[in-house]
């Protein structure tokens, strides 16, 4: 029997979550830490967003090789070798401290993450009774937004020196590897995706509305990990209040998206992210009308984090709504490669923005895709209820 065939244990995938959270950690921790290492360096907001997009650059250009290492290799070894290389390359950024160096780090810890999530998404896909399927999504979801929120708080171990906050991000993962090999080796079925571009024609034309998602959430979550320190530390809130306030973006999301899940399997996952794009991007856009007062401030994030937080598994559960289940591994790799280039274009753009522009256009741009989404999404309809269309080519 293909390992893949073999029901997910709970055990297994508490140690697959967990992974899922030392990853997110790792994220959360790297994209602020960096960002206000730079800015005390006098780097400049433009260079320091375009240095922060290598990591979105290592994860994008992951997902045109990763399926053939994990048909070959199974899970297992594919995620170790992703926890291995983005814990060492997070390591090191102190001991190698160049912009140049660090750059080539952030594509490297890009690289291991993508390659660590793509498996560990998969083996939680092909193993998971189809009842149970739509739950431990979920909570793969919530497990990386619990990564990803305590991740900013890692710049107050800053205090015990510069090495410490990134040898607590390579505990973690050396903590997750270990707990790797207790699970069995296990490999997915030997086709994993379409061959060739027919499969992406179509699942871009029948499922587009449901992939933007990962690019708006992807744009999000860099754009406010990358920028965001930069904009709150000269509007005058200490760094220690900033990690605070990236963090309530998380709790925002971690508290609303079950209920948001649920809501959208009883309504539609349209009207939904419909919903939330809008209440969401409006809230992004009301941000520098908060200026200095923390409170308001905080109750934005947490409103626009909860909001939107979901995007991205919203969009994957609105994929499978749309398509045949033979066209859900493409899916999920177009909306893999959205995120990247949403990653990538956050950071640089919300830099350029505070540096040439001004520093609240950060939010004003974020607001305003948000809202050019819902504009766009007003017009879409769910094609044949997913029914009669292609499963090949």
């Amino acid at each position: 029997m293909n390992g893949s065939e073999r029901p997910l244990q709970p055990g297994h995938l508490f140690v697959l979550l967990f992974v899922c959270i030392a990853a997110g950690y790792n994220q959360g921790a790297l994209l602020p830490l960096l960002t206000v290492l730079l800015e005390r360096e006098g780097v400049s907001a433009g260079m320091n967003g375009l240095n922060s997009t290598a990591l979105y650059i290592g994860t994008f250009a992951t997902m045109f090789f990763i399926r053939r290492p994990v048909a070959r290799f199974g899970y297992r070894p594919v995620i170790a070798a992703g926890l291995i290389l983005a814990g060492a390359a997070s390591f090191a950024f102190p001991f190698w401290k160049t912009l140049a160096a660090w750059y080539a780090l952030r594509l490297l810890v890009g690289i291991g993450d993508s390659a660590l999530h793509f498996a560990t998404q998969l083996w939680i896909v092909t193993t998971s009774p189809p009842e149970r399927r739509g739950r431990y999504i979920s909570l793969y979801g919530m497990c990386y937004g619990i990564g990803f929120s305590i991740g900013p708080l890692g710049m107050n171990a800053l205090k015990l020196g510069e090495t410490a906050p990134f040898a607590l991000i390579a505990a973690f993962m050396a903590l997750a590897l270990a707990l790797l090999y207790r699970l069995p080796g296990a490999k997915p079925f030997q086709e994993v995706g379409d061959k060739g571009g027919g499969g992406v024609r179509t699942v871009y034309r029948y499922a587009w509305f449901a992939l933007i998602p990962a690019f708006l959430y992807g744009y999000m979550e860099a754009s406010m990990n990358g920028n965001f320190p930069i904009y709150g530390l000269r509007v005058g809130f200490p760094e220690a209040q900033v990690s605070l306030l990236l963090l309530t973006i998380g709790l925002g999301s971690l508290a609303l998206q079950l209920p948001l899940g649920a809501l959208s399997d009883r309504i539609g996952r349209r009207p939904v992210l419909l919903a939330c794009g809008l209440v969401g991007g409006l809230a992004f856009a009301c941000v520098p009308l908060a200026g200095e007062r923390v409170i308001a401030v905080a109750a934005l994030f947490a409103l626009a984090g909860g909001l939107v937080g979901s995007f991205f598994s919203l969009g994957l559960a609105y994929a499978a709504d749309l398509l045949p289940k033979g066209r859900l591994p493409t899916a999920n790799v177009v909306a893999s490669i959205h995120f990247s280039v949403g990653s990538i274009l956050g950071p640089y753009l919300g830099g350029l923005g505070i540096e040439h522009a001004s520093r609240s256009s950060m939010f004003w741009l974020l607001g305003s895709f948000f809202l050019i989404y819902v504009i766009a999404g007003a017009a879409f309809a769910k094609p044949n209820n997913g029914k009669n269309l292609p499963t090949s080519g």
